[in-house]
C-alpha cells in the first residue's frame, strides 16, 4: 500500500492506495482515508510524514497480522453493469476446484500435453481445455458447448474456443493408449496401487438417436470398418444405439484402464485384449481376474490361467450340469465361512433368525468347495467352424482346471424371497387385468411367474387363459441364498469370496460416471470425439477415486453427493477488486480436504495476490 493524495491541491486529502491485481486486471484503490491536510494540522505539525507513518503502520499490520481496518463507501443508488447477454449470470467464482487441479497437476497430465505437442505447430494449450473439461465433469457435468459457455464460473476463467475443444479430444484420441498408460504410471507414484486384484466389467451408453452407424467398408482393400453407435442390449433398456465400454478397476476401486467398443459386440471380446494392454502397463506383473459371469467365458479362463495369472469369476448355478447341482444341494460338506466348523443347509434354514443369539449366524454363511475342471460341467460354451462357413456355438469339452466354491447365506435366502413375494403380488394383480394382446414374457419381469395355457375344440377358436405358474416359483425358490464362483486359486474359501465381494466398487465406478458425471446421453457423432469424450470421463473418475483415496487415507468417509456438493458450493464474491468473501461455510468434507492438501481454504477473506499464489503453488 502506498500514499496518495493530490499534489496540485492547496488542502490536498491523504489516502491509503492499493496495488490489485485480480487475474489479468490491474487497478489501484483508495482503501483508507486518513484526512484533510487542514484537519490534520489540528493533530500533528507535519501531515503529510504523519500520512506516510500511517501507509507504514498498515503495511505492516498486514504483513504481520493479516488484518487491516479498510474504508468502503457503498452506493445503493449505484446500477449494475448491463451485458448484452440474454439472462443474467452470477458473478460468484468457484475455487473447490482447486483441491481436484493439485492431483490433476500431480499426475504430470501438463507434461503430458507438453510433449506430445512439442513438435507440432498447435498454438492453443491442450491441457488448459483438458482441465476445465475434467473440472467441468466432475463439479457441474454439461456438453461440451455448455462447458465452453461455463468457463467464467471458475476462479481462473479461462479463455480458450469452442472450436479448442474438439481440437484437444481430437489429440486426445490420437494419443489414446499413450494417454490411459501415463494416468496409470503417474498415479502410481502419487499413491500406492494394490493390483494384485483386477477387477472387470462393461457397462454401455446410450445416444439420443433414432438410426445406428453404417458400416464403412474400404472400396479397394475390402477391409470393414465397423460402426461405433450400434443397436444392442442397452443395461437401461433404452431402445437407442449404445457404445460399450470396458472398465478394469484395483483392488481399492481406482480404475486402470478402459476401452470404448461398438455397441452390438459381444462384451466378453473385449476383456482380452483389454487385459492384454493391462499386463504390457504391469510389465507382467502377476494378477487376480475378477468380473462377473458375463465375463467369465471359456477362453477368458483359459487366457487367466496362463503366465502366472488366476481368475475368480461369478458362476451361474443354473447352467451346471445335474451332476454338479446334485453335489451343491446335496447337504454335506458344508462349513461355516467364519470359522470353518461343520453345519448344513437345513441347519441355516431352521434357526429363529429373530433370536439375538442367533444374530453372528444370520451374518455367517456356509460352503462347500467342488472340482469341476469339465467345461461341459459348468456350461461353458466354445465356437466351432462348419462346413458351410458359419460359426456355431456348442458345449465345450475343453477341460480348464478350477474347482467351484458354493455358498449359503440365511440373509441372502430372506431378502431374495421377500423380492420375490413382492413381485409374486404384483403378479397377481396383474392377471386381473391382463390384456392378452400386450402380454410378453421377460427373464427378470413379473411375467415370468405367469403361465399362459391354450385350449381349442374343434369348433371353436384357441382361447388363452392366464393363472399363476407355481412350478416356475418354486424352480426359482430352490436357488435362495446359494452363490458361487469359479476359480482356479488355491487360497482359502474366505479369502476367494471376500476378493469376489468387492465386484460392487466396479459397478459403483460406472453409477459415477453415469449419475454424478452426467456421461450419457452423449452427443458428439464421431468416432473420435465419442471415445475423447469417455477419456475426459475416465479422467474425471480417476481425480475423483484418487480424491476419495485420499480421504479414506486420512481416516474420514463421504459419499460422492458430500464432496461434490461441497467442492460446488466454495464460491467466492468479488468485493470491489479489494478481496473476495467466501460465501460457504466450513464442513466435515472441508475440513478434511483442507488438512489432506493444506492449501488453507477454509477463510472467510481473501486477497486476490493469495488465492494466484495457490495455483501457483499447486503448479509447482
Amino acid at each position: 500500500m502506498k500514499l496518495w493524495y493530490d499534489k496540485k491541491s492547496k488542502d490536498p486529502t491523504y489516502f491509503i492506495q492499493r496495488g490489485i491485481r485480480n487475474g489479468k486486471k490491474t487497478t489501484t484503490k483508495n482503501v483508507v482515508r486518513i484526512g484533510k491536510h487542514s484537519e490534520l494540522l489540528k493533530t500533528t505539525a507535519d501531515p503529510l510524514a504523519y500520512a506516510l507513518d500511517e501507509v507504514k503502520r498498515y503495511n505492516e499490520e498486514l504483513k504481520n497480522n493479516k488484518s487491516v481496518a479498510l474504508d468502503f463507501k457503498f452506493d445503493f443508488n449505484e446500477k449494475i453493469t448491463y451485458q448484452d447477454d440474454l439472462v443474467s449470470k452470477s458473478k460468484l467464482l468457484n475455487i473447490g476446484y482447486f483441491f481436484l487441479q493439485q492431483i490433476y497437476h500431480d499426475l504430470k497430465i501438463g507434461a503430458f500435453f507438453k510433449n506430445i505437442i512439442k513438435d507440432t505447430r498447435i498454438q492453443f494449450d491442450p491441457n488448459l481445455v483438458n482441465r476445465f473439461l475434467t473440472y467441468s465433469r466432475i463439479l457441474n457435468p454439461d456438453s461440451k458447448l455448455g462447458t465452453h459457455q461455463n468457463l467464467v464460473s471458475f476462479y481462473e476463467q479461462p479463455t480458450f474456443g469452442y472450436e479448442h475443444i474438439l481440437r484437444t479430444l481430437d489429440i486426445m484420441y490420437d494419443h489414446y493408449y499413450e494417454y490411459i498408460s501415463h494416468l496409470y504410471d503417474a498415479s502410481t507414484k502419487l499413491i500406492k496401487r494394490d493390483t494384485s486384484v483386477c477387477f472387470f466389467d462393461c457397462s454401455n451408453y446410450y445416444f439420443e438417436i433414432e438410426s445406428n452407424d453404417e458400416d464403412y467398408i474400404d472400396p479397394v482393400t475390402g477391409e470393414v470398418t465397423k460402426g461405433l453407435r450400434k443397436y444392442g442390449v442397452s443395461k437401461e433398456h433404452r431402445p437407442n444405439p449404445i457404445v460399450q465400454m470396458g472398465l478394469f478397476m484395483d483392488k481399492d476401486g481406482i480404475p486402470l484402464s478402459m476401452c470404448i467398443t461398438s455397441g452390438s459386440d459381444n462384451e466378453q471380446t473385449t476383456a482380452i485384449p483389454l487385459e492384454q494392454k493391462l499386463i504390457t502397463m504391469f510389465k507382467g506383473k502377476k494378477f487376480i481376474y475378477c468380473a462377473d459371469a458375463g465375463l467369465g467365458s471359456l477362453n477368458i479362463r483359459n487366457f487367466n490361467s496362463m503366465g502366472g495369472r488366476a481368475f475368480i469369476v461369478t458362476q451361474s448355478i443354473k447352467m451346471l450340469s445335474n451332476t454338479l447341482k446334485e453335489a451343491i444341494f446335496s447337504d454335506i460338506d458344508y462349513r461355516l465361512l467364519s470359522n470353518d466348523k461343520p453345519a448344513t443347509i437345513q441347519q441355516m434354514k431352521d434357526f429363529d433368525r429373530f433370536d439375538k443369539v442367533n444374530a453372528e449366524l444370520y451374518d455367517d454363511r456356509i460352503y462347500k468347495i467342488i472340482p469341476a475342471d469339465k467345461a461341459f460341467d459348468l456350461g461353458l460354451y466354445e465356437e466351432k467352424a462348419c462346413k458351410n462357413g458359419t460359426i456355431k456355438k456348442v458345449k465345450s469339452k475343453a477341460v480348464v482346471p478350477q474347482k467351484i466354491i458354493v455358498s449359503f447365506s440365511r440373509k441372502m435366502m430372506e431378502y431374495q424371497r421377500f423380492i420375490r413375494n413382492r413381485q409374486i403380488e404384483r403378479a397377481k394383480k396383474l392377471l386381473t387385468k391382463l390384456d392378452p394382446e400386450t402380454y410378453k414374457k421377460w427373464a427378470n419381469d413379473i411375467t415370468r411367474f405367469i403361465k399362459r395355457t391354450t385350449s381349442t375344440s374343434s369348433s371353436e377358436k384357441a382361447v388363452d387363459t392366464y393363472e399363476l405358474n407355481q412350478e416356475a416359483i418354486n424352480e426359482e425358490e430352490k436357488y435362495d441364498g446359494f452363490y458361487a464362483v469359479a476359480t482356479n486359486l488355491e487360497d482359502s474359501a474366505k479369502y476367494i469370496l471376500e476378493i469376489s465381494s468387492n465386484r460392487y466398487k466396479i459397478e459403483d465406478c460406472f453409477r459415477i460416471m453415469k449419475t454424478n458425471f452426467s456421461a450419457r446421453p452423449v452427443f458428439h457423432q464421431n468416432r473420435e470425439r465419442i471415445v475423447a469424450h469417455f477419456m475426459v470421463c475416465y479422467t474425471a473418475l480417476l481425480i475423483y477415486r484418487i480424491l476419495e483415496k485420499k480421504l479414506d487415507m486420512y481416516g474420514t468417509h463421504f459419499t460422492v453427493e458430500n464432496v461434490i456438493e461441497t467442492l460446488n458450493n466454495m464460491q467466492v464474491a468479488n468485493l470491489e477488486d479489494v478481496c473476495y468473501m467466501s460465501t460457504y461455510n466450513n464442513s466435515q468434507v472441508l475440513t478434511s480436504l483442507n488438512a489432506i492438501f493444506n492449501l488453507e481454504l477454509d477463510k472467510k477473506y481473501y486477497q486476490p495476490k493469495d488465492l494466484n499464489k495457490k495455483i501457483k503453488k499447486i503448479s509447482t
